[in-house]
C-alpha cells in the first residue's frame, strides 16, 4: 500500500492507495498533519511506500511519525520521471506539476494531454503523444482574482465565487461575479482552442479544487478528475521505488 501527501498551498491532501484503487482520502489543515498521519498509519499497517509533494511548507516533525521502515520518497524537479522532460528550466518544475504530467502519461500513453489544474493558481501542462513534457502557463486561480480585486481597489467587496446567471452583471456584485467566472472559463476554452489548433486529438482534463465549480460551465469536452494529481504521485513513487 502507497501513502500519498501532497501540500498544497492552503491544505494537505493525504491518500492511501491499493494498487492504483484509493482506498482513504481526506484534505486536513498543516496543524493536523501529525495527528492525521499517526490515525492512517494505525489504520493502514500495510503502507510501506510514501511519497511527499510539497508546494507548501511541511516540518520535519510532521514527517518524523511516518515508521523507519516505510520507503520514503521527497518528490523534487530530480526525481525520476516516466516522460522526456524538454522544459526549458526543468530545476524551476513545480512539483505538482511533474505529477499531473505523469498521470497524463501513464493513463493517457500516446495521447496528445493538456492537463488544466484549477486550484489556487490555474496551470496549463501540454504533453505530447510521444512522451514530450513541451511546458506551459500559469495564471490566477479563482479566488486569487476576486481578492485582486478586493485588495488592490479601495470600494470593491470580497466575495466568494459563485454561479454567473448572465454574463451581463447589473450590480457591482454581479458584475465581479461575471468578471472573474464568466472570465476564467472564457480564458480557458480560448486555451483549450489554441491547443486544438496545434495538437491533433487533444485529451483535455480539468483537475483541482474547482474542477466541479467549473466543468459545469466549460463547453469544451474534458474529463474532470479532482484526483489526477494524487494518481500521477502514486504512480511516481512506485517508479522511485
Amino acid at each position: 500500500m502507497n501513502l500519498i501527501i501532497d501540500a498544497g498551498n492552503t491544505f494537505v491532501k493525504l491518500a492511501v492507495f491499493q494498487g492504483e484503487t484509493i482506498v482513504f482520502d481526506v484534505s486536513v489543515e498543516k496543524s493536523k498533519v501529525e495527528k492525521q498521519l499517526l490515525s492512517i498509519f494505525e489504520v493502514y499497517p500495510k503502507i510501506d511506500g510514501v511519497i511527499v509533494s510539497s508546494v507548501g511548507y511541511l516540518t520535519k516533525n510532521d514527517l518524523d511519525v511516518i515508521p523507519k521502515n516505510v520507503f520514503l520518497h521527497e518528490l523534487t524537479p530530480s526525481s525520476q520521471v516516466p516522460f522526456i522532460n524538454k522544459y526549458g528550466t526543468p530545476k524551476s518544475l513545480g512539483v505538482d506539476r511533474i505529477a499531473l504530467v505523469t498521470a497524463a502519461y501513464h493513463l493517457f500513453q500516446n495521447s496528445n494531454v493538456l492537463v488544466i489544474d484549477a486550484g489556487t493558481c490555474v496551470t496549463y501542462d501540454i504533453i505530447t503523444n510521444m512522451g514530450e513534457y513541451l511546458g506551459g502557463a500559469i495564471a490566477p486561480g479563482i479566488n486569487m482574482r476576486y481578492n485582486a480585486l478586493h485588495n488592490q481597489t479601495s470600494k470593491l467587496p470580497l466575495l466568494e465565487k459563485d454561479v454567473v446567471i448572465d454574463f451581463i452583471g447589473n450590480s457591482t456584485t454581479t458584475s465581479i461575479h461575471s468578471g472573474v467566472v464568466n472570465g476564467l472559463c472564457a480564458e480557458l476554452e480560448g486555451v483549450i482552442n489554441q491547443y486544438n489548433s496545434r495538437f491533433k486529438d487533444l485529451t483535455v482534463i480539468l483537475t483541482g479544487g474547482d474542477t466541479h465549480f467549473l466543468s459545469k460551465t466549460l463547453k469544451n469536452t474534458i474529463f474532470a478528475d479532482s484526483k489526477f494529481l494524487l494518481k500521477g504521485l502514486n504512480y511516481l513513487l512506485a517508479y522511485n521505488k
